[in-house]
Order: C-alpha cells, then structure tokens, then sequence
C-alpha cells in the first residue's frame, strides 16, 4: 500500500488557505460599516488636514505650511503643549495607580461589590459639565467641603480648589477613575487564579506574585487603560474652563484650537493646532504600546529565570 505524497494542493498551506479569496458576500456587509467609517473618520481628517494648509478662512487659496509655522515660531502657543501635559499626565498616571490595587483587591469579589460598582459608574453617567458644576458648589471657597473643614477647626481659611490647576485634575479624576478601574479589574478579574496559586505553592510571596505574574497578564489592559484615559484628559475642553484658569495653567490645546478657530475667526489655524495634538496623542500612545511590548517581555523572561 503506497502513500500519496504531499503536494502544494493538499499541504497545510493549501489547507488554511494560502491565498486571499475575495467574498462578495463579505464585502457587501462591510460596506456599512465602511461608510460609517468614511463618513465619520476618512473624510473629516482628510477635510480638517486641506483646511489647515491654508491660510484663508474659507480654506482657498495656495497650500502651505503657514498654520503650522506660525503654531511653532508662537512661544505663547507651543507653550500650551507643556500645560496640556502637565494638566494630562499626572491624573492619568494617578488614576492607574490607584485603580491597580483596588482592582486586585477586588477582583474575586468582595461584598456589596454591586453597590460600589453602582456608585463609581455613577459620575460617568452624569456628565464632564454636571462634575465640574458640582465641583463649584461642593469644593468653593464657600461650598460644603471648605465650610466642614471650618468647622472641625482644620483650616482657617478656605482653600482654593477650583478655577486652577487642582480643580481640573479632580474633575478628570472623577470622571475618568470609574472607566480606567473597572476595564483594570475585568482584565484581572480575566486571569486564572490557578496561576496564582501555582505561585504561591512554589514559595513566591503575595508582591512577587503580583509583580512577576499578575502584573505582565494585566498589562495589555492597563496599558490600553491608560491610553485611552490619557487620550481623554489631553483633549479636555470644559473642566479646563469651567473648573480650571483657561487664560493661565490649563489653557490647554483643545482651548487654543478653540479661541483660534471661533474668537479669532480662523478656522484653517484652529484645526492646525487641533491635528498637532492628535500627532501628540498619537505619539504618546504608540510609545505605550511599544513600552507595554518591552515590559510585557522583560517580565516573561525574569519569571522564567526564576528572578
């Protein structure tokens, strides 16, 4: 009995398919979502990027580079890139640390975790301007918080945390801290806590564990945590006005694009400034994602060391 010899047909290349097969059926239903994306994403990049080649406030005339030149040779423009980050980075950073222990904390369970997962959903439901107008009456020179502290003694004069820097950054915490905990705690609560107790059988202690196997299976989730928590702050708009100093410390990107497209009147350099802080936010986030890789790897290789 003679064996048919394997050929290029009936190999494995052949049998998980080699080359790409075009499917009518598959391209007719992507064509919605095709033209959700065009519509939506593809045609106002490409509209916003000709309008801030041009200088004219109708988007006419020659292309140049006059929008961008002129961002870059502004100290007082370039200068808001340094606010933006110094308004963005810091609360993220906070808010990820925080979540992390919380998260492991919690992520087999813990008791009434129905109603504390209610209460931290909570200020997501109620809104960026609901937050920052709360925030007014709540952390006042008047408000709630600075009359308690008063009257236990502990302050004699009220302190001032809102309409600067401090008032933003508790705005964005509270609203971004629900969002990056409970995406943390579902990649957590995702990893098999037989892993866990593997570790602990061969001698490794509860921060080895975590450090050496709960953190790196984590870490594709706190890294996209962290930049879509990033991504959020760096474009904030109303608790930089409405909590924040929009003429001092937290006159941020998204305020200039704003003051330079609808006070000014120049539409073509607001969205200048507008696509800048998309390439930054951009950048940010691919040098996460390499990081996240590097990080990721470096641990898998000292665990497996025996580090």
């Amino acid at each position: 009995m003679t064996t048919k010899p394997l050929t290029a047909s009936t190999g494995p290349a052949a049998r998980h398919g080699s080359r790409f097969h075009f499917s009518w059926e598959i391209a007719w239903m992507s064509l919605p979502a095709l033209v959700v994306v065009l519509a939506l994403f593809i045609y106002p990049f490409i509209y916003g990027f000709d309008l801030s080649l041009h200088t004219d406030v109708l988007g006419r005339g020659a292309l140049s580079l006059t929008n961008y030149t002129d961002f870059f040779n502004d100290s007082s423009q370039v200068d808001t890139i340094r606010m933006t980050f110094e308004v963005a980075l810091p609360v993220t950073l906070f808010t990820v640390l925080v979540s992390l222990p919380m998260a492991y904390a919690m992520r087999r369970g813990i008791r009434f975790e129905r109603l504390i997962t209610g209460l931290l959903i909570l200020p997501i439901t109620l809104g960026t301007v609901m937050v920052s107008q709360s925030m007014l009456l709540y952390f006042g020179r008047q408000g709630w918080f600075n009359q308690a502290l008063q009257a236990v003694g502990l302050i004699h004069d009220p302190l001032r945390l809102v309409h600067n820097w401090i008032g933003v950054e508790i705005a964005l915490f509270i609203q971004g801290f629900p969002f990056v905990f409970l995406m943390i705690l579902g990649y957590m609560s995702g990893i098999n806590p037989d892993l866990e107790k593997a570790s602990r059988m061969l001698g490794a202690g509860r921060w080895r564990t975590f450090r050496q196997v709960i953190f790196p299976m984590a870490l594709p989730g706190i890294a996209i945590a962290f930049c879509l928590n990033f991504v959020a702050n760096f474009s904030v708009f109303p608790s930089a006005v409405l909590v924040g100093e929009p003429n001092a410390l937290t006159r941020v990107l998204s305020i200039a694009a704003y003051r330079a497209a609808f006070e000014q009147n120049n539409p073509p350099f607001g969205t200048a400034i507008a696509l800048i802080m998309g390439v930054i936010e951009f950048a940010v986030v691919a040098l996460v994602l390499v990081m996240r890789g590097r990080l990721a790897r470096g641990a898998t290789l000292g665990s497996g060391k025996g580090a």
